[in-house]
């Protein structure tokens, strides 16, 4: 099975069905160490007892790097303030969490003088591309190691027997084992019953981050978040970091069922994948966000930003977090959001969230010019010389097209 031979491997390590068996097998097939590196990009609970998981099933070592500071600060807030969105819909829980994880897992491994990282991504998924084009990135001359593109194992079952085989203890059973990725900003679902998109979600079972809006209150919330030059720095008048003001949406969005959708998305690799993903602060960012620049940005480069979002959205799904067009996209994404500030309050209720008023100091929207009312810096009249000249392609097409 094996191709080479490794002295010391540096293993991305979440504690999950994939990496809890695959410490055991790197051993196994390469005779090597193993180092686990976890990376806490705010997953909370799933850290506890990693580290004796770890080392009872053979890692010579355990890292936890918290990153959950610069997760949001690096990541989060730039594709915000991009008002990336993969294919309209996705914002990217999973996606821009990876580089910042392999960033780190890249510069253990440098320390700890490893010949080659491994990682649990399948062979069928995003994320395997979306670790090796960051280790490409820091590391060009790294080995990497992927078991499920060379062992045996074929399935989330057959995984769940070698972990019985091996006494490996497993936080989920055959019923539950959905796959999930949890962060800071998200929770992902899929498998199992997803798989099938005619099935509806089995909400009340699998959500985690909040209600399904059939559960949530019957009276709404009102909540406001500030922003400065595109980035949320309060809510509700109370200045927060950003990891804390992330956490507090989660926790209001959530207990309003905010969020949550459920999605045919087409992944990397070629084929269509089906995911139940909860969102719940990242959603109300992201629409107070764009409530904020409809005022703040003037229409052509609101249109010109809305096609760079789209491309920005699929460097990011793609891995592509570390190239040269992210760092362009980036100056021209900084330069738009330098008169983003203000606030946006909004009215949260089951599932949906309502605009309740925006402000701004650099509005360009001016009452009295807009108002059906009488003013003085509009005259009416220009009008018919405006319709007259930018109608006129149509009016000559018109009449020269008789003749043809």
């Amino acid at each position: 099975m094996k191709q080479k031979s490794y002295q010391k491997v540096v293993l991305a390590y979440s504690g999950g069905l994939d990496t809890s068996i695959i410490i055991p097998w790197l051993k196994e097939n390469y005779g090597c160490e193993v180092i686990a590196v976890s990376g806490n990009v705010g997953q909370a609970d799933e850290l506890e007892g990693l580290e004796e998981k770890a080392l009872k099933t053979g890692a010579s070592k355990l890292y936890v790097e918290d990153l959950t500071e610069a997760f949001v600060e690096d990541y989060i807030w730039p594709t915000l303030r991009a008002g990336a969105k993969y294919e309209g819909t996705y914002l990217l829980g999973t996606s821009f969490a990876r580089p910042i994880i392999a960033k780190r897992i890249v510069e253990i491994a440098k320390a700890e003088g490893a010949d080659a990282i491994c990682h649990g991504c399948t062979g069928k998924g995003n994320d395997q591309v979306r670790f090796e084009l960051a280790i490409k990135a820091f590391a060009p001359e790294m080995e990497i190691i992927a078991p499920w593109r060379i062992w045996d194992i074929k399935s989330r079952d057959e995984e769940i027997d070698y972990a019985e085989a091996h006494h490996i203890p497993l936080k989920i059973s055959r019923e539950t084992n959905y796959s999930k990725d949890k962060n800071l900003w998200h929770l992902s679902h899929e498998g199992l019953d997803l798989e099938d998109p005619a099935n509806e979600p089995k909400y009340e079972e699998i959500l985690e981050l909040g209600v399904s809006p059939e559960k949530a209150p019957d009276a709404p919330t009102y909540v406001t978040v500030q922003f400065e030059k595109g980035v949320p720095t309060a809510v509700n008048g109370e200045v927060m970091e950003g990891v804390a003001l992330i956490a507090k949406l989660n926790e209001l969005g959530g207990a309003n069922g905010i969020g949550i959708i459920d999605i045919v998305e087409n992944r990397l690799v070629g084929m269509k994948s089906r995911g139940v993903y909860e969102t719940p602060g990242g959603t109300i960012l992201y629409h107070a966000h764009e409530v904020l620049e409809t005022i703040c940005l003037d229409k052509e480069t609101m249109h010109v930003k809305a096609s760079i979002a789209q491309k920005y959205a699929d460097l990011v799904y793609n891995g592509q977090w570390f190239t040269p067009l992210r760092e362009a996209l980036d100056a021209f994404v900084e330069t738009t959001q330098q008169t983003v500030t203000g606030e946006v309050k909004m009215k949260l209720y089951k599932g949906n969230i309502m605009n309740a008023g925006v402000k701004s100091p650099y509005t360009l929207y001016d009452e009295a010019t807009a108002s059906f009312g009488e003013d003085d810096g509009y005259n009416q009249a220009d009008a018919e010389g405006f319709i007259n000249l930018f109608g006129l392609p149509i009016k000559e097409y018109a009449k020269l097209s008789k003749n043809w």
